[in-house]
């Protein structure tokens, strides 16, 4: 089978973390012919795979939904694909082969961040969402068979879209992969997480973006330096809470007066973006995961934080609990109490998070990147043989 892959979307993220974990897989199973479009500057990562075909397209984001619709549709045709996978949560309209659209994107159908953006005063991002959405939407219509990256995640879809077709198939994680790395992290990072060796460091692994929900982390800060008084607290953030410094739109400097305001500087260590292949070098040195997101479809850093023996303290969605089940305490996304009250009772109870990160060990090995690729490639044999 000759498997079309469109990952012009993958710049940053999940997006990321997917491609370069999949690609690998498929790479190396027998009978698969694979091409992918993807972005020219992520060529060079890629190299080594020389049973894939890669095909650089240069394309602003602006300009990609038009490069998508009429000029991939000619490429896919020309090595003569039979079967597309579309990464990015954009279907082709009218793709030439059978198509599987992976749909990754919960703010399209987050109240949330509707909600979060009006209140933040984004209104073109508002606006640009709700477009996306509704080709996001269509997109549904568009393929023959949407993925899913969670069951919580494909109910929604479901509900917002009326999409029958609808299948989940979750991400895998492949930790001989992800810790194989050995250089070690960067000089000044080792240095700032010496610094905070004594230190309750919670980690938040993530790129500034309004959804996760950075301001709810940052609000529990004061109130855990009342709980555990006496105790040193920081809060390792892999971002800069810097205009510039981050991909994407999303505007940090409400974030970084929020610190200020709150005099926590002292307690938030903005480490900067960390390599991939070095992040679970970060985890080691973390003593506790918190996310407080308001909306996921999978959530990466959760799988790699368990498996890295990280106790979890996560929002109460379905998708962290499908993804964590009891490898976790659980919040209400936007309460900061609630979040200090859990860091609290896994800080001052060693049996407690000797729990949680038993059971994290043994739910991350559940999910496998070898298993998700099978799936995805059985469904893809499946559509090729009804055409």
């Amino acid at each position: 089978m000759h498997l079309f892959i469109n990952s012009l979307a993958a710049s940053a993220g999940g997006g990321l973390t997917y491609i370069r974990n999949v690609i690998p897989q498929m790479a190396v199973t027998p009978g698969l012919r694979v091409t992918v479009a993807l972005s020219p500057s992520l060529r060079e990562e890629f190299q080594a795979f020389a049973a894939v075909n890669f095909i650089g397209v240069e394309v602003s984001s602006s300009g990609r939904f038009w490069h998508e619709q009429f000029v991939l549709p000619r490429l896919i045709r020309q090595c003569r694909a039979e079967v597309l996978l579309s990464a990015g949560n954009f279907a082709l309209r009218n793709s030439p082969v059978p198509q599987i659209l992976l749909s990754r994107n919960s703010l399209y159908t987050s109240r949330d961040f509707y909600r979060d953006l009006l209140a933040r005063h984004e209104y073109r991002t508002w606006l640009d969402t709700h477009l996306r959405g509704l080709i996001a939407r269509r997109s549904i219509a568009w393929a023959e068979v949407t993925v899913a990256p969670s069951d919580a995640f494909a109910a929604e879809l479901r509900r917002w879209s009326g999409g029958s077709e609808i299948w989940t198939i979750h991400h895998g994680f492949d930790r001989d992969a992800f810790t194989r790395d050995t250089s070690g992290l960067p000089a000044d990072v080792d240095q700032k997480l010496k610094a905070a060796e004594d230190a309750l460091k919670l980690l938040f692994v993530s790129h500034y973006n309004y959804y996760r929900n950075f301001e709810t982390a940052i609000r529990a800060l004061p109130l855990l330096r009342d709980r555990l008084a006496g105790r040193e607290i920081k809060l390792l953030l892999t971002c800069k809470l810097a205009s510039g410094e981050n991909p994407g739109a999303y505007r940090p400097e409400a974030a970084a007066k929020l610190v200020l305001d709150l005099g926590v500087s002292d307690m938030v260590i903005e480490l900067g973006a960390i390599p991939y292949r070095q992040l679970h070098h970060l985890y080691r040195r973390a003593d506790v995961y918190i996310t407080p997101a308001y909306t996921e479809t999978f959530a990466h850093p959760l799988v790699e934080a368990m498996s890295s023996g990280l106790p979890v303290v996560a929002s109460n969605l379905a998708v962290h609990r499908e993804i964590c089940g009891d490898a976790a305490l659980y919040f209400p996304p936007f309460s900061p109490e609630e979040l200090a009250d859990r860091v609290t009772e896994v800080a001052t109870s060693k049996t407690l998070a000797a729990r949680v990160s038993e059971a994290g060990l043994g739910r991350a090995a559940a999910f496998c990147w070898r298993k998700h690729v099978d799936q995805l490639l059985s469904l893809a044999h499946k559509l090729v043989g009804r055409n």
